[in-house]
């Protein structure tokens, strides 16, 4: 059953793509996420960071309903989605991607996601014994690929892939859902340095139907692409702001940039 939420809809405001209001979850005597409210816009470039057992990850968890609050609720959009199962979440628009990827090492990278493509339109079943009759699917599963600079591999096995074009492979496969949030933990987790900033500048470029919260350890790249910062510490936000807000916040740096170990 969903919901909706008044306000917004009342006073004309633009209502938020994901937002949460009093999130809490507990492990017995261990919290790991506290009075979470959060609002993420619509099209928005957000970071979620902290130090490590922040409960970044918890919270993508709770949102995409992998746990189960103890207390208070999600909305996507004006819909309370806290009740909803994971893959019912994925159909109205709530995607995510994980730190370690889940691809299928045999099959090439337009398969792959035009095996996804086929899931979202229902006829995943019988997509590979009549491929040619899915040329719509295949043409939007090209158009994605290119749109990641994965054209030129679409044909090359997923375990042929360097590691880094293997993490795009993955939002590949998110965008076959036509998402309207995209959640990103640790996307770079794994790439080299060196192709981290050309993965998320693929990331900032996607279409701004699509809101993009992500976490991710590399200040650089952190400051680079998001629009706004979030920082949360033990299972708590402490802080968000504009990445000029963030640095210049004496909190952040005590807990955080000056020294705390991050994950």
């Amino acid at each position: 059953m969903s919901s909706q939420r008044n306000q917004a809809g009342a006073d004309g405001v633009d209502l938020s793509a994901l937002s949460t209001r009093g999130l809490d979850k507990s492990f017995g005597s261990l919290i790991v996420a506290k009075d979470i409210e959060l609002a993420l816009p619509q099209g928005a470039r957000y970071a979620l960071i902290g130090p490590n057992g922040a409960g970044k990850t918890t919270l993508i968890n709770l949102m995409t309903g992998m746990i189960r609050p103890d207390r208070g609720q999600i909305f996507l959009g004006a819909d309370d989605i806290t009740a909803l199962a994971p893959a019912v979440r994925v159909k109205r628009g709530l995607v995510r991607t994980f730190q370690i990827n889940t691809l299928f090492p045999h099959l090439n990278a337009l398969e792959a996601v035009t095996l996804a493509i086929c899931e979202r339109c229902g006829y995943a079943g019988t997509w590979w014994r009549k491929l040619p009759a899915y040329g719509d699917a295949i043409e939007e599963a090209h158009a994605i690929l290119l749109s990641l600079q994965l054209g030129a591999h679409c044909y090359r096995a997923t375990r042929e892939l360097a590691y880094g074009q293997q993490r795009l492979l993955e939002i590949a496969l998110a965008l076959a859902t036509r998402p309207k949030v995209l959640l990103l933990d640790e996307p770079a987790a794994g790439v080299p340095q060196g192709e981290s900033a050309e993965l998320f500048s693929v990331i900032a470029n996607l279409s701004r139907d699509i809101a993009v919260l992500f976490i991710e350890h590399d200040m650089n790249v952190v400051f680079r692409f998001a629009n706004r910062i979030i920082v949360m510490v033990g299972g708590r936000i402490l802080v968000e702001g504009t990445p000029q807000d963030i640095a210049g916040d004496p909190r952040v740096r005590e807990v955080y940039l000056g020294g705390a170990r991050h994950g």
